[in-house]
């Protein structure tokens, strides 16, 4: 908004206090991409003009906000931008240790439900509270029980997301695929689009799948637990993140209890 409204300064565009940025989130699993169409909107179809407004955004976006996310322009003038590993860590650490993510998020959840979809969703919840509190029994993490019945599952210290290069730890394609799922619900829980409508259940399934295939694949214990320890930590931060997340949607969005254990 602050470019826009340069840009409106210098007389170049008119009429943009009302537009609606566009902003969706991209499809590459290896990275956290947000694309926008701002600058084709603003262009009127000038697609000259639309590659002179990108850039433009590009400079000011980077000269502003280089350390938290990425700008790339690509043909014919989409606004790429790459959130940078620190961000992503610090993300993670808001939904896992404070749990400031999800706080807006309300929870009604009124009955059980006996949708096929729903119970997946729901034994994958019951799946992540089982193995955090097999971990938090053998020391591999320190979880919040407030309750003494661990429904919080908050973690009681800050996880070793990054490493010593401040790259995340994570080198597994299905742990990227993870986290993509994890944002693109927690935008929707957080920040909902007015103009669509989320079906709750396939997005919930979404992020079982995800989850199932991060769990076959990314291993926890064994050599993991004892030659990377930090690894291990990491990957439970995101079991902790995945269980937050369903209980969100369970709860808030399709009005159903999420449970403990089945």
């Amino acid at each position: 908004m602050n470019f826009l409204s340069d840009y409106t300064n210098r007389g170049e565009i008119l009429c943009i206090e009302d537009i609606k940025i566009p902003l969706h989130q991209g499809g590459d699993h290896e990275k956290i991409l947000y694309i926008s169409s701002l600058a084709l909107r603003l262009s009127t179809s000038d697609n000259s003009k639309a590659m002179e407004i990108a850039w433009e955004i590009a400079a000011y976006l980077s000269a502003n906000c280089g350390e938290i996310f990425r700008v790339k322009i690509v043909p014919p003038a989409w606004v790429c931008i790459e959130l940078t590993h620190p961000t992503l860590a610090d993300w993670l650490h808001s939904i896992t240790v404070e749990s400031t993510g999800l706080k807006s998020v309300k929870s009604s959840y009124q009955t059980q439900h006996t949708d096929k979809l729903v119970f997946t969703i729901q034994y994958t919840h019951a799946r992540c509270c089982s193995l955090l509190r097999l971990a938090h029994r053998e020391g591999l993490i320190e979880l919040v029980d407030e309750s003494m019945n661990f429904r919080y599952f908050q973690s009681a210290q800050s996880i070793p997301w990054l490493d010593h290069d401040q790259k995340l730890r994570f080198h597994q394609p299905d742990e990227f695929r993870l986290i993509h799922q994890l944002i693109k619900l927690v935008d929707d829980l957080v920040y909902p689009d007015a103009m669509s409508v989320v079906n709750w259940e396939k997005a919930g399934l979404k992020l079982s799948q995800a989850f199932d295939n991060f769990w076959c694949n990314c291993r926890i214990w064994g050599e993991v637990k004892i030659n990377s320890l930090a690894l291990a930590q990491a990957r439970l931060g995101l079991l902790i993140a995945t269980k937050l997340v369903l209980k969100s949607v369970l709860e808030a969005k399709l009005g159903v209890f999420a449970p403990l254990e089945l």
